[in-house]
């Protein structure tokens, strides 16, 4: 029993030296636990699968990804990291969490994959997962959903640059993404049904009343998907970190009323609403805005250089 203690103890004392805000460097924290660096990460890496830098690298990212839900700006968290700029905060953020540092919201998960399940715990603590998640690399569905989100701003944005009449314009008679839906065949009625997709979907995840019917000027859409983009981020979170994929949801929205898998859910609205954000890019381009290709690729790439 005494060993099995001492190990602990061991264990947690290696741990203060590589999360100690003094240790910055490798030779910093094997100081503080007095061992050379090469045993220091020798023993490290035996007892937790990770080099103890890339796991002090890690959990203050996470701490930093609480940070900037808190409220702090992406500067501060980069320089509470240990980062020298934020432009290399920025570019490590987007490698780990699939979404630049300024997506995050209140509520977005923190926890980044790891083979010994040591994270980050707010607001000075640490949690220990005792059946830790291997690392499968960047949140892909992450960086979809948070560019879904930047996305359809960016194309809301656009459109309040339009005259009235150029906005309400029918341009695609006939065009239906969605039978249910109705006609879908100006600049406004597919930003409406790109908003509303998720206020609905979300009523029915929230156990809510369906939502009224809003205003569709560009101001009043953007603002009814900040409201929502915030709640959409937060409920498929929720679904993730529950792993809640499986489960069903009975749509009382519908008559009569039907069931869906939470996971088809949220590939639903992804698809669609990729659907809809091309849709909408032809059409601006036809009433003589310049509208980008929407790429992902692109979108991460921008966010990384913001700074």
């Amino acid at each position: 029993m005494t060993e099995s203690t001492s190990g602990r103890d061991r264990l947690r004392e290696l741990l203060d030296a590589v999360l100690d805000e003094e240790n910055p460097r490798l030779t910093d924290m094997a100081e503080h636990a007095f061992a050379s660096p090469f045993h220091f990460t020798r023993r490290m890496t035996r007892d937790t699968g990770e080099a103890p830098v890339a796991l002090r690298r890690r959990v203050l990212l996470e701490r930093a990804a609480w940070q900037i839900g808190q409220g702090s700006t992406v500067t501060d968290a980069a320089f509470a990291a240990g980062y020298q700029s934020v432009e290399g905060f920025i570019r490590a953020f987007g490698r780990a969490y699939g979404h630049p540092p300024g997506a995050t919201t209140p509520g977005s998960t923190t926890w980044l994959p790891a083979p010994n399940g040591i994270h980050f715990h707010p607001p000075i603590h640490l949690w220990i997962e005792e059946n830790p998640k291997k690392d499968t690399g960047m949140d892909v569905l992450a960086l979809q959903i948070h560019h879904d989100v930047d996305d359809t701003a960016h194309l809301l944005r656009l459109a309040a640059s339009l005259p009235e009449e150029v906005y309400r314009e029918v341009r695609a008679p006939g065009s239906t993404v969605l039978a249910w839906d109705g006609p879908e065949e100006s600049i406004a009625a597919v930003l409406e049904h790109l908003v509303r997709a998720k206020e609905m979907w979300l009523a029915s995840i929230e156990a809510a009343d369906q939502p009224e019917r809003g205003a569709d000027d560009p101001a009043a859409l953007l603002e009814r998907h900040e409201d929502a983009a915030a709640r959409w981020i937060a409920a498929v979170n929720d679904i993730g970190r529950r792993g809640a994929w499986g489960d069903r949801l009975v749509d009382a929205l519908c008559d009569p009323p039907e069931s869906f898998v939470i996971g088809s859910v949220v590939a639903h609205v992804l698809t669609f609403s990729a659907h809809r954000r091309q849709l909408v890019r032809q059409m601006l381009r036809s009433a003589g805005l310049e509208a980008d290709h929407g790429d992902p690729i692109e979108w991460l790439q921008g966010r990384h250089h913001d700074k």
